[in-house]
C-alpha cells in the first residue's frame, strides 16, 4: 500500500486571501512547501488537493500532480481524505500549505513511526524558544505525556509557566500523518466542542478517545499565517538564494 502526501490548498483565507498562491521570492506559496515534499524519500505520491482552478493550474505548471476536490470539504483533513480515495493508500500524510519550511526528514520520520510502531495517527512538535510565541494565538502549542503522545493542543500559552527554570515547552508543527484507516473514521466524526472552540482539528481526536504520538524535531521553520509571517519568511529565503 502506497505512502502518500497530500497537500490541502484553498484560496479563502481570513487572514491572506489567496495564501497559496502569495508570491514567495518569486515562487507561489504552495510551489515551496510541494518541492519540500518532492525531496522525500519515502513518499510514493505527492498530491496537491484543492478546490479552486486557480491553484490547480498554478500547481500544474510548476509539475505538481493536482487533484480537484468538492467544495463540501470542510476541513483540509476532509480534503486530503477525498484526494486519495481509489489510490490504494496505506498512510497518509496531510501537510499544510503554508509551510515553506518543511524538511522532507520531517516527512519521512512520521511515515517511518507510523509504519514501524503500527499507530493510526502521527504529528510533530519543536522546542518553542521564544516567549512571544508562546502568548501568540496564532502558534500551536502542545503539551505531552511521558511516552510522547499528545495530551492537548491549544492556542493558549499552555503549560502554564510558574518556573523559567523547568518549563518545557512546544510547538506544534502543521503535518499529520495517518493510517488510512483512521483518516477514514476521522472524516465521519463530529466536531467537538473543544475542535469549534480553538478551531484546532486535531482535537477532535483527542476528543474521541485516539491516541496522538508526537516526535520532537530540532525544526526553527514557521508556518505562513499573517502578513508578518510572510515579510520574514522573505528574508529569511532570501538569504539562501541571492
Amino acid at each position: 500500500m502506497k505512502k502518500i502526501v497530500v497537500i490541502p490548498a484553498r484560496f479563502g483565507s481570513t487572514r491572506l486571501p489567496g495564501k497559496p498562491l502569495l508570491d514567495l521570492c518569486g515562487k507561489p506559496l504552495i510551489q515551496w512547501v510541494y518541492e519540500r515534499a518532492r525531496e522525500s524519500r519515502l513518499a510514493d505520491e505527492i498530491l496537491i488537493a484543492t478546490d479552486d482552478e486557480q491553484i490547480h493550474d498554478a500547481a500544474r505548471s510548476f509539475g505538481a500532480e493536482a487533484v480537484m476536490t468538492s467544495v463540501a470539504c470542510t476541513s483540509g483533513t476532509d480534503r486530503v481524505c477525498e484526494a486519495v480515495q481509489g489510490r490504494n493508500a496505506g498512510v497518509v500524510i496531510n501537510l499544510q500549505g503554508d509551510e515553506p519550511f518543511i524538511r522532507s526528514d520531517m516527512i519521512d520520520a512520521i511515515f517511518s513511526v507510523i509504519d514501524g510502531e503500527r499507530i493510526d495517527m502521527a504529528t510533530l512538535c519543536c522546542p518553542l524558544k521564544d516567549h512571544r510565541e508562546h502568548e501568540d494565538p496564532n502558534t500551536v502549542k502542545v503539551v505531552l505525556d511521558r511516552a510522547g503522545y499528545a495530551l492537548y493542543f491549544s492556542r493558549a500559552p499552555i503549560p502554564y509557566v510558574r518556573d523559567d527554570r523547568r518549563a518545557a515547552l512546544y510547538k506544534h508543527v502543521g503535518i499529520y500523518g495517518f493510517s488510512m484507516a483512521l483518516l477514514e473514521k476521522f472524516v465521519g466524526m463530529e466536531k467537538g466542542r473543544l475542535e469549534e472552540t480553538e478551531s484546532l482539528e486535531q482535537l477532535r481526536i483527542l476528543e474521541n478517545g485516539y491516541k496522538i504520538k508526537v516526535l520532537t524535531t530540532q525544526y526553527d521553520g514557521f508556518g505562513i499565517d499573517t502578513e508578518e509571517d510572510l515579510q520574514r519568511a522573505q528574508k529569511v529565503l532570501s538569504r539562501y538564494i541571492h
